[in-house]
């Protein structure tokens, strides 16, 4: 199947078929916590992955650019805080050794907090020019709920999903623990679009 030929991409929610450790993954994000988010906001990032004149200052910043929606527009770089996390690291590199990767953070929602509705018009597949953003849970708890096109998405830690993220979607986190994802944004290519055609099947 060539890149330009289109799929079902019917269902807003798959389930990929990757499982990652949780252990490992909360360990390391329980570090990166440590360091980097001394003081919470209702909903943090840590940039695992960024544009390169944010990791290294020497960079120049990107001349303006038409289009920002495939992330051409800069190069990308991985940060200090991925560096020093080996598992994380080995997460991003088996989607980097089958397509570009991009932006790629540590997502956490604070107990008792909501992301409102919205949408995201780039991140879906069959957007023409876009990035594909897959979504890791790493610590969840059982009020927790990510809501797409105003159904929940049954999401566990370790899992891999891809979510349709051009259509309406919010989050609730009413635990009394914090919430926190792996994402992952990447180039949509003839891998990554056969691995989600055949966890459609």
């Amino acid at each position: 199947m060539s890149e330009t030929q289109s799929i079902d991409v019917s269902k807003d929610r798959i389930k990929l078929p990757f499982n990652f450790d949780v252990k490992k993954m909360t360990e390391e994000f329980e570090i990166l916590k440590e360091k980097h988010l001394s003081q919470y906001e209702y909903y943090d990032a840590i940039p695992l992955r960024a544009p390169a004149h944010l990791v290294d200052p020497s960079i120049p910043f990107p001349p303006p650019a038409d289009d920002y929606a495939d992330g051409s527009w800069t190069a990308w770089l991985d940060t200090d805080k991925l560096k020093t996390s080996q598992y994380l690291t080995d997460i991003v590199n088996f989607f980097r050794d089958n397509t570009k990767v991009t932006l790629v953070r540590l997502l956490r929602l604070a107990p008792g907090q909501v992301v409102k509705e919205h949408t995201d018009p780039t991140l879906a597949l069959e957007v023409e020019k876009s990035v594909v953003r897959l979504t890791i849970p790493i610590i969840n708890n059982d009020r927790v709920t990510f809501y797409l096109n105003s159904t929940p998405v049954e999401m566990a830690p370790g899992e891999c999903w891809y979510l349709k993220l051009n259509d309406p979607h919010m989050i609730t986190n009413y635990g009394e623990e914090e919430r926190v994802n792996l994402t992952i944004d990447m180039i949509p290519n003839e891998w990554l679009r056969n691995i989600i055609e055949e966890s459609i099947r």
